[in-house]
């Protein structure tokens, strides 16, 4: 199936992360597999923190175990540090997606770090992963929260996104991740960011992940299409929001996302009637909790066909 953009699976990471009662493993692995059946390419499925600090993710090698093993998938992770990485290399993940902030604030509650002593642990990541051969080198990725403004400092200097970026970049990210981490952003706001990161970079991919925090979500998505950006993270059921964010509530609904793209045509390879029916994996192993989507409620329009199926056929 060809696809004009790809939406990535965040929900087993950025959903799970905030959520009290453990999903189990076997959830999870039911999640991954049904996902990625309906079209879905590539998940983040877990991060390698220490299990004292996110009990969620205490499975993160049998969760990346079992995503390794579903065809065609590219199972991807968080990583805060390099010992992060180190688990992740060992592991064999397809790519790691090393997490820092341009607020130094939020920096220091996410990771506990200054942002100079994350660029030095993304550098020794970049240095490792080179040091491996060639076949089993996985992508690294370099991920600004905070990117679009932060609970703790407000308004982000564009310059120091730049910067960051920047360096980010010279030390060997391989795609750079412009995150609105507390859902602050608005669509002039998203191009203006976007465009200044994209020149900066280039000829490095930019992708963007977006909360719907204050309702903008899906419009700050397609201020970012405009802009050239054809990956994006997003979340079964609107699931996720960040710990270290008062009020950051959930990402963009992957469901919602899918149906506004497919009906423009714009091609997600996602079989959108499979998608919905994952949801009754989180249905029945987080009772309780949430879930979120205007399709979900509503339903598919009468006679729908969207742009997949369209290439499909």
């Amino acid at each position: 199936m060809q696809r004009e953009v790809i939406l990535r699976e965040v929900g087993l990471r950025d959903g799970l992360q905030s959520i009290s009662s453990f999903m189990p493993t076997a959830d999870k692995l039911d999640w991954i597999g049904r996902e990625a059946a309906a079209g879905v390419a590539e998940i983040e499925v877990t991060s390698y923190v220490p299990p004292k600090l996110l009990p969620q993710f205490a499975d993160a090698e049998a969760v990346t175990a079992g995503a390794l093993a579903v065809p065609g998938l590219t199972a991807a992770a968080l990583v805060p540090n390099l010992r992060g990485a180190e688990r992740g290399i060992e592991l064999g993940v397809h790519k790691i997606n090393f997490v820092m902030s341009v607020s130094e604030t939020h920096n220091m509650k996410n990771v506990r770090r200054s942002r100079e002593q994350s660029l030095a642990e993304f550098q020794a990541i970049a240095q490792r992963v080179r040091a491996l051969p060639p076949g089993q080198r996985p992508v690294l990725c370099g991920g600004l929260a905070t990117a679009l403004g932060c609970t703790y400092e407000g308004k982000v200097q564009l310059s120091e996104v730049l910067r960051l970026a920047a360096a980010l970049a010279q030390a060997g990210a391989q795609e750079i991740i412009i995150p609105d981490t507390v859902g602050y952003a608005d669509p002039r706001l998203v191009r203006q960011v976007l465009r200044a990161v994209m020149q900066e970079v280039g000829p490095l991919p930019v992708a963007a992940h977006f909360h719907d925090t204050r309702g903008t979500g899906l419009a700050n998505l397609l201020a970012a299409l405009d802009c050239g950006v054809t990956h994006f993270d997003a979340s079964l059921a609107g699931l996720g929001g960040c710990p270290f964010a008062p009020g950051a509530t959930g990402n963009i609904v992957m469901e919602d996302a899918c149906y506004m793209l497919e009906s423009m045509g714009v091609a997600t390879g996602i079989d959108l009637p499979a998608l919905l029916a994952v949801r009754q994996v989180l249905e029945r192993a987080l009772p309780g909790v949430a879930l979120h989507g205007a399709l979900a409620r509503a339903g598919l329009p009468l006679g729908y066909a969207g742009a997949s199926q369209a290439l499909a056929a």
